[in-house]
């Protein structure tokens, strides 16, 4: 399940792409699979090496097409350890909600993007994550370590993006589908993964993602714009 659209983001064939905060690696992974030279990097050591797993399974099924590659290394998004300019594409998906000094993270992202390239940051999106931060402490920091610590508009991520010298292209919310599963996963306790209607909720996610089914993608596609749970902007540094 992909976030980002790479149509937007302009990703060819060749790109040197970084996936700032992989995760489990949804958006590397398809990076790779179109082409990409792509660099996953997470604070999460454990979840790299198995980032680093499923890229060698997919070299061996054949899935990479010939110059693609993915590599995956440890870093804070505060301080990459990369050379300016490094490259022409960067996702960072999830991740600057957890971070406090946001300013400093998107001045980084900046650096390392080369001039004329292009960046997606996804957050999550305001009303959605108004409601989550309203029904349960457990979410959203300081109540858990590691939680959200802040909620964004549009303009504010904007704004932070156009601080670090970047310039907002475009921006699409989606996922609305999964606004009512994270409400209900705060009002039962968002570690409550034994409950049953969340359990019954994440079946029927996991059969969207799967088949995606005509009797999900419309609600998706109509609900999005006001619902959608993740918002995507998209942005370009100038050119040298």
């Amino acid at each position: 399940m992909l976030t980002v659209r790479y149509p937007l983001l302009g990703l060819r064939p060749g790109d040197r792409m970084l996936d700032l905060g992989c995760g489990a690696g949804r958006h590397a992974f398809e990076a790779a699979r179109l082409g990409a030279t792509v660099t996953a990097v997470d604070l999460d050591l454990g979840a790299l090496g198995e980032v680093r797993s499923i890229i060698a399974a997919m070299g061996e099924a054949g899935e990479l097409p010939e110059g693609a590659s993915c590599s995956a290394a440890g870093g804070d998004a505060l301080r990459l350890p990369f050379p300016d300019a490094t490259f022409d594409r960067v996702v960072a998906s999830e991740v600057m909600e957890h971070i406090a000094d946001d300013r400093a993270a998107a001045t980084e992202l900046a650096r390392v993007l080369r001039p004329g390239g292009t960046l997606a940051v996804t957050v999550p999106s305001w009303l959605p994550e108004k409601v989550c931060w309203a029904l349960s402490d457990e979410y959203h920091a300081p109540f858990v370590a590691g939680g959200h610590v802040r909620v964004y508009t549009r303009s504010g991520l904007c704004g932070v993006l156009d601080g670090a010298g970047l310039r907002t292209v475009t921006s699409h919310r989606t996922h609305a589908l999964h606004s009512p599963y994270w409400w209900l996963k705060c009002a039962v306790g968002p570690s409550n993964d034994a409950n049953r209607l969340v359990r019954a909720y994440h079946r029927v996610l996991v059969w969207d993602i799967v088949k995606a089914p005509a009797a999900t993608r419309l609600p998706e596609k109509v609900l999005s714009p006001l619902l959608g749970k993740s918002l995507v902007v998209y942005a370009s540094k100038a050119a040298a």
